[in-house]
C-alpha cells in the first residue's frame, strides 16, 4: 500500500453491495486508468464501515475524507474535484441531522466519537481479500507470540485473566471454556466457531466475516493451540455467501503461508479449519443444537450434561465459540489481559458490537465498551428517533430478549444490568421502537418468529409458542377477553419453565415484559377494541375530522377502493364498510384531517 500516494477505500460490506458499491469500484477504477494514475492511486476494496444507513461508503487516504451515499454516477466528480484538483466534494460529505453540518472526518462524527473498536478494528480498514493487508496490521502476530513462547495454559490464563465473555449470548467466560476443554479426557477435540448468526436484525458476525476473516481463523488456530485440537469447524448458515467467499479466501492464503496446516511457525503444533454450512435455522444457534448440525443430524438441542466441553462433536471435548468472541483474542494475546480488563465494567469486560435498528437516525454496527448506556447508544451515536418521533422502547437480545423503556435508558449495558431490567445481550441485536409501534403487535412478531424456529423436540416450546401466538394473534384482531390475558401469562411462564433449550426458555420474554410495561395496550385492544397506535389492522377505523378537512381530494385520489366521497372544498368521508385500512389517506393528507385509529 506504500507505493500508492492515495487509497480510495470502498465499502464492500453487503449492504453497501447491496447498493452498488460495485458499480462504485468498477468506475473508479475504469476513470483511474483513463486519467493514468493506475500507478499512482489504488482502489481498496474494504469490509463493513459499520455506517451502513450512510452506504455507499467511500473513504480516501491519506486525506482521511469519508463520503457517504456514494453512487456510480458520484464517482467522476470525486476523481476529477478530489484526486485530481484536490478540493473535496461537499455535498458527498455526512450531513448531521440536527444540526445540519457537514463533516468530513469520521473520528468527528457522532456515530463514531464514542466508539472503540476491538472486534471490528480492521473491518473498513483493510483488503480482507489480501492476507498481506492483515499481515501489514499486526495480524498473525498473537499466533506467532502463542506457538513460540506461551505454553496452552498461559495462553488460557491470559484470556481468563482478561475476563472475556462469550458474545454469542450466553456470557460464559471464554477462558473458563478452553480450560474445561483442554482438561476433558480424550487425545481428539475440536474447536467449532458459531457463524449462525440467527437474530433478526443483528448482523455484527457476517460483517466481521466478510470485513476481516483472518482474524477468526487466527483466534480459532490460537484457541486450538490451548485446548489441543488439531481440527476447526466454521459453522456458517450459507445464506452468507460473500462471508464464506471471503473466508474460503482466507483459509486458502493462510494454508499457502504456512499458518494453517502442518507444522504451524515451524513448531510442532498443526491445525486445519473447514467450513460446514447451515440451513439458516436459528436454534442452532444453540451450542448442542450446531453440534447435532455439522454431524449431519437433524438441528435440535441435546440435554445437559455433559456439556460439549466433555462430550460434543462425535462425543469429543469440543469448545464452541462464535465470531466475535473470536475476533478479541489477537488483541488480548498482543496487548494483554490488563489492557482488555481495564475496559468495560466490574464483571463485563472488553466491548461489545451491537447492530443498532428500527427508528433510530443512524442505522449500523456499533461497538462500544460494556457499562456505555442505552441513551448513549441510541442517542449521541444513534442520532436520536427518526422523524422527530418519541422514543417508546428497545429490545436487545433479539427474539430471546425483552423491551427496556424510558425509565431505564440510563442503565449501563452489560450482562448483569440487561438482566436485572428483564432484558439480555443476546447476540447484539438493538431495535428501537418509537410512539408509532404498538407492543402488541411487536411481542406477537417476535413470538412468530420462536414459533417458526422451533424444533419441535419439547412439547413445552413446540406447541406453547404455537398457543402464545395464537393468543396474541386473538388480541391483535380484536378478539380476545381480560381471561384470555390471564391465560398469556400462564402459559408464557410454563413455557419458560418447562423448555429444554434457551430458545423455549427464552422466547416468552418479549409477550412478558410488554405485558409488563404496556399492560395499558393489551387492555385498550381486549377492552376497548382498539389498537393505541393504529398499527393492528383489524382494530383500525380511519375517519375524517370536519373541522380539519378543506376537501382538497387528496385522501379520495389515493384510496385504492375507493370508499372516500365528496365534492371540492367539502368535507369528505369515508365509508367503513369498503375501507381496507391501509392508511394511503393518512399519508397522503397534508391537513391532519384523517385521523389514525
Amino acid at each position: 500500500m506504500s507505493s500508492f500516494r492515495m487509497n480510495v477505500m470502498v465499502c464492500g460490506g453487503t449492504g453497501c453491495m447491496a447498493s452498488d458499491s460495485n458499480e462504485v469500484i468498477q468506475s473508479f477504477e475504469k476513470l483511474i486508468k483513463e486519467h493514468g494514475y493506475s500507478e499512482e492511486i489504488q482502489i481498496v476494496k474494504t469490509g463493513c464501515f459499520g455506517f451502513c444507513e450512510q452506504g455507499p461508503i467511500v473513504k480516501i487516504e491519506p486525506d482521511n475524507i469519508f463520503y457517504v451515499r456514494v453512487h456510480p454516477k458520484d464517482v467522476e466528480e470525486i476523481v476529477k474535484e478530489h484526486i485530481i484538483k484536490g478540493r473535496k466534494v461537499e455535498r458527498l460529505l455526512y450531513q448531521e441531522p440536527i444540526k445540519r453540518e457537514r463533516i468530513e472526518q469520521h473520528k468527528k462524527m457522532p456515530f463514531y466519537k464514542k466508539q472503540l473498536r476491538i472486534a471490528l478494528r480492521n473491518c473498513g480498514l483493510i483488503n480482507p481479500e489480501d492476507i498481506y493487508e492483515y499481515i501489514a496490521f499486526e495480524g498473525y502476530e498473537a499466533l506467532g507470540k502463542v506457538l513460540t513462547s506461551m505454553s496452552p495454559m498461559e495462553v488460557i490464563e491470559t484470556v481468563k485473566k482478561a475476563g472475556l465473555r462469550g458474545r454469542g449470548g450466553g456470557g460464559f467466560p471464554t477462558g473458563l471454556k478452553w480450560e474445561y476443554t483442554r482438561k476433558s479426557e480424550g487425545t481428539t477435540k475440536y474447536m467449532i466457531c458459531n457463524a449462525d448468526e440467527g437474530d433478526p436484525g443483528a448482523f455484527m458476525d457476517r460483517s466481521i466475516l466478510e470485513g476481516d476473516p483472518h482474524s477468526v481463523i487466527e483466534a480459532m488456530v490460537i484457541g486450538g493451540y490451548a485446548i489441543g485440537a488439531q481440527e476447526g469447524i466454521v459453522y456458517i448458515r450459507a445464506e452468507y455467501p460473500l462471508a464464506i467467499e471471503r473466508l474460503n479466501i482466507a483459509i486458502s492464503e493462510a494454508r499457502k503461508l504456512g499458518l494453517l496446516g502442518e507444522n504451524i511457525f515451524g513448531s510442532d503444533f498443526s491445525f486445519d479449519i473447514r467450513l460446514k454450512y447451515g440451513a439458516g435455522a436459528f436454534v442452532c444457534g444453540e451450542e448442542t443444537a450446531l453440534i447435532n448440525s455439522v454431524e449431519g443430524k437433524r438441528g435440535e438441542p441435546r440435554n445437559k450434561p455433559p456439556y460439549p466441553a466433555q462430550k460434543g462433536y462425535w462425543d469429543r471435548p469440543t469448545c464452541v465459540n462464535n465470531v466475535e468472541t473470536f475476533a478479541n483474542i489477537p488483541p488480548i494475546i498482543l496487548k494483554g489481559s490488563e489492557w482488555f480488563s481495564s475496559i468495560g465494567t466490574e464483571k463485563s469486560k472488553g466491548t461489545k458490537v451491537f447492530a443498532l435498528a428500527g427508528k433510530v437516525n443512524n442505522v449500523g454496527l456499533v461497538e462500544v465498551p460494556m457499562g456505555t448506556t442505552l441513551r448513549e447508544i441510541i442517542y449521541d451515536i444513534g442520532g436520536g428517533i427518526l422523524g422527530g418521533h418519541k422514543f417508546k422502547a428497545v429490545q436487545t437480545g433479539g427474539p430471546s430478549g425483552g423491551v427496556i423503556t424510558e425509565k431505564d435508558l440510563d442503565t449501563p449495558i452489560d450482562y448483569e444490568h440487561l438482566m436485572e431490567i428483564g432484558s439480555m445481550m443476546g447476540s447484539g441485536g438493538m431495535i428501537v421502537m418509537d410512539e408509532t409501534n404498538c407492543m402488541v403487535n411487536i411481542s406477537k412478531f417476535y413470538l412468530e418468529f420462536t414459533m417458526d424456529e422451533s424444533c419441535g423436540r419439547c412439547t413445552p416450546c413446540r406447541i406453547g409458542t404455537k398457543r402464545l401466538y395464537e393468543f396474541l394473534k386473538k388480541i391483535t384482531d380484536g378478539k380476545a377477553t381480560m381471561e384470555d390475558l390471564d391465560a398469556l401469562k400462564q402459559l408464557a411462564y410454563m413455557v419458560k419453565d418447562g423448555s429444554l433449550c434457551g430458545l423455549g426458555q427464552t422466547a416468552p420474554n418479549p409477550v412478558l415484559s410488554t405485558i409488563k410495561y404496556f399492560g395499558d395496550e393489551y387492555i385498550a385492544h381486549i377492552k376497548d377494541k382498539h389498537c393505541p397506535t393504529g398499527e393492528c389492522k383489524a382494530l383500525a377505523k380511519y375517519s375524517i375530522d370536519p373541522e380539519n378537512c378543506v376537501g382538497c381530494t387528496a385522501c379520495a385520489k389515493v384510496c385504492p377502493v375507493d370508499c372516500i366521497s365528496g365534492k371540492v372544498k367539502e368535507t369528505h368521508v369515508i365509508d367503513q364498510s369498503k375501507c381496507i385500512k391501509c392508511g394511503a389517506c393518512f399519508t397522503a393528507c397534508k391537513f391532519n384531517a384523517v385521523i389514525k385509529p
